[in-house]
């Protein structure tokens, strides 16, 4: 195989080029193009310079470049010098067998103390039962009585000598309140009516279904128990709304027409009922839930998240039923007959169940009226 110092030379003899013309050309002295022809690499001040000018020299007559710089190390490597006490040493033959041997030992102690730690391991400790929870059991003391109940939870009512337990049974789709296994109330959320306990023809107990989220019986409920409640003089409230047209005025849910309802907020008044617009403003977060009234085909509950800035219309014949969780939170205000009229349902805080429905008078005019049912 033909050198480095060699290739060079021949291959610059063959193109005609004196080292002068080179050394012109390259700008490299001509002691370091003799060197490199000479292959006596030890005149130059070090590698770099040595590899720098072979590349350049390469480059000028034409060569391949990297093949040059691969013979220069091939030349190098040749150069280094073998120690003789290596050549001489034979390789000791214990680390041959120290090495298997620790990594056996390594390996049976990983798994001796695997097994020491899952044999000596203490067992798990068993986690605490969870007690169920105990019913309570709360005393209706004068006559008005709010709570929010649990399934199991009752209220206990007297009435002259005798006293009465009220217990929450059921709470899924609508909540049942029991005197007895005879004697049960079924409240969807909003309404009430009254029980009977002494069973003499008047109703002792109003019971109010103010809050509660369906099919969540972990959240409870919210009930209002009021006693000497005065009932409905002919026929209940159920029977009242399934007997209504569409334009017919609705009594007091749970009242008579001449009590609270004739005494509450109207924002119209007129010879006849006709339709209106509710529209509600949400200045916060408000759970809103709405029911249709006396309008077989728009039957159902309606309920939504509002956040704030939510707007909501709604249109009705009759009546609308509302629950807010926070009255403060929504601004409401119902158009009708080319006017509109805000109306205050409560308080910061607090949750109201509501009518906004029309009642007509004693003197035959009708009232679109707020009536509070909590």
């Amino acid at each position: 195989m033909e050198s480095l110092g060699t290739k060079l030379k021949t291959t610059r003899e063959a193109k005609g080029y004196t080292i002068e013309q080179v050394c012109r050309d390259t700008n490299i002295a001509s002691r370091y193009i003799d060197a490199l022809e000479q292959e006596e690499f030890t005149i130059f001040p070090g590698e770099p310079y040595l590899l720098g000018f072979l590349r350049n020299y390469g480059e000028y007559l034409g060569l391949d470049i990297e093949g040059l710089l691969a013979n220069y190390r091939a030349m190098k490597i040749q150069e280094v010098p073998i120690p003789v006490d290596q050549l001489l040493r034979s390789r000791p033959q214990i680390g041959r067998i120290i090495r298997p041997l620790v990594i056996v030992l390594a390996i049976l102690a990983v798994a001796g103390g695997g097994f020491y730690y899952f044999w000596t391991r203490p067992a798990p400790a068993a986690a605490p039962p969870v007690e169920p929870r105990q019913a309570v059991v709360h005393t209706l003391e004068g006559n008005s009585l709010e709570r929010r109940l649990y399934r199991g939870d009752s209220v206990l009512v007297s009435l002259g000598s005798e006293q009465y337990e009220l217990e929450l049974v059921n709470l899924g789709e609508t909540l049942t309140i029991a005197a007895s296994p005879d004697m049960q109330l079924v409240l969807d959320l909003g309404q009430e009516a009254g029980i009977d306990l002494n069973e003499d023809g008047h109703l002792d107990v109003r019971i109010t279904a103010a809050d509660f989220a369906k099919h969540e019986s972990a959240a409870g409920a919210l009930l209002r128990f009021d006693v000497d409640y005065t009932p409905v003089p002919s026929e209940s409230v159920e029977t009242v709304l399934s007997g209504m047209g569409d334009a017919a005025a609705l009594p007091a849910s749970g009242r008579p027409e001449n009590a609270p309802a004739a005494a509450a907020p109207a924002a119209f008044t007129s010879p006849n009922s006709y339709p209106f617009t509710l529209q509600a403003s949400f200045q916060s977060y408000c759970m809103f839930r709405w029911e249709i009234l006396a309008e077989r085909d728009r039957r159902g509950r309606n309920e939504r998240y509002f956040q704030r800035s939510d707007e909501l219309s709604i249109q009705a014949q009759n009546g609308i039923r509302l629950w807010v969780s926070n009255a403060a939170a929504v601004k409401i205000q119902v158009i009708g007959g080319g006017r509109t009229v805000p109306l205050e349902i409560g308080g910061a805080g607090e949750v109201v169940v509501a009518d906004i429905r029309w009642i007509r008078g004693e003197d035959g005019r009708f009232r679109l009226a707020l009536l509070r049912l909590d």
